[in-house]
C-alpha cells in the first residue's frame, strides 16, 4: 500500500447491503477510508460529496441510477471519478457506463477493482 492508497476517500453507492459491507471490508483492507450509502438521493443529501475521491456505482437501483447520478454531478459541476459496478444492466446502460468511467460485472475480483479505482483516480 502506498501513501496514495492511504488519504484516499472512496464512496460506495449500492441497494444491495451485502454488496455494500463486502466492499466496505475490502477496500479498508487495501487501506482507503470508506463510505457506504444504499441509494444515490441518500449520497446526495449528504456531506460526503466533497470529501469523495473515487465513486463505486451500482448502474441498476431503485430510483436513481448510477449512470443517472453521474449525470447529476456533472450538472452541479461535480467532477469525482467513477467506477461503475453491474450485475445486471442493458447494454445500452453498460455503454453510458464506459463512456464516463470503468464498469466492472459483478462478480469481479479483488484484483480487478483495485486497478479500476487506481486507472479512475489516476487517468
Amino acid at each position: 500500500m502506498n501513501s496514495m492508497t492511504k488519504s484516499l476517500s472512496i464512496t460506495i453507492i449500492d441497494d444491495d447491503q451485502s454488496v455494500r459491507e463486502s466492499l466496505l471490508d475490502l477496500l479498508e483492507v487495501f487501506g482507503y477510508s470508506v463510505r457506504t450509502f444504499a441509494s444515490a438521493n441518500e449520497f446526495l443529501e449528504s456531506s460526503a460529496i466533497p470529501e469523495t475521491n473515487c465513486l463505486l456505482l451500482d448502474i441498476s437501483m431503485p430510483g436513481m441510477g448510477g449512470v443517472d447520478l453521474n449525470l447529476e454531478l456533472k450538472r452541479r459541476e461535480i467532477e469525482i471519478p467513477v467506477v461503475f459496478m453491474t450485475g445486471h444492466a442493458q447494454d445500452a446502460v453498460i455503454n453510458e457506463a464506459k463512456k464516463a468511467g470503468t464498469c466492472l460485472f459483478k462478480p469481479f475480483a479483488s484484483k480487478e477493482l483495485r486497478s479500476a479505482i487506481e486507472l479512475a483516480v489516476n487517468p
